[in-house]
């Protein structure tokens, strides 16, 4: 597969880093296109403090291996995800800003991200958009709403509590094996639902 990750100025940067993790080793993938916003870097910088060169990032500060990664700058329109006949088989925005969600949702390609989430669309491939905002605005709501309509598939960043987490690691694993679950890429990061024991039935 090929996979374009992309990351903007909502909080979790956590997300972005441990998705680049685990797509840069997994044998599904064979190549990662990574382009991020100037708010996307100082997010890195400011949650994780790592300091990344938008042209040229050295994402193996976050440890992830660079084998896999072809990184682009967020204005270069010519890069190879801004054409359908590229012929990525994903995109994942995350963590996806309101900015970005309303340039997807109103068909607005003023940069890489944004072109690239477009030719998503219009190549009918997948599109992920992990929001992370709260409370949600009626403005928000229906900008979701409308790019959902359009085929993007919306995985907020809301992590489940049914796998009894212990760390802030286990919460951030729930995500990311939900997005690699709509790329179509098999990861067991966590355990997965199962249908609890009855507490009324006594074991034999």
């Amino acid at each position: 597969m090929k996979v374009i990750v992309a990351v903007t100025g909502a909080s979790g940067a956590a997300y972005a880093q441990r998705l680049l993790q685990v797509l840069s080793q997994h044998e599904q993938v064979r190549e990662i296109a990574f382009t991020m916003s100037e708010q996307g870097r100082m997010l890195f910088a400011h949650e994780l403090g790592v300091n990344l060169s938008l042209k040229d990032p050295d994402l193996s500060m976050l440890g992830v291996s660079m084998d896999k990664i072809v990184a682009f700058h967020p204005k270069d329109l010519a890069a190879p995800p801004s054409s359908g006949s590229a012929r990525y088989d994903g995109m994942v925005i995350v963590p996806c800003s309101t900015n970005t969600l309303a340039k997807v949702a109103h068909g607005l390609a003023d940069d890489l991200i944004a072109r690239s989430a477009h030719v998503m669309l219009k190549e009918r491939r997948k599109l992920i958009l992990v929001t992370r905002e709260t409370p949600l605005s009626l403005i928000t709501l229906r900008n979701m709403l409308a790019a959902a309509e359009a085929g993007a598939i919306i995985v907020d960043a809301n992590p489940g509590f049914y796998h009894h987490p212990k760390t802030v690691q286990d919460l951030v694993d729930f995500i990311v094996q939900r997005i690699c679950d709509h790329l179509g890429i098999s990861v067991e990061l966590v355990p997965r639902w199962e249908l609890p024991e009855k507490p009324w039935v006594r074991k034999a």
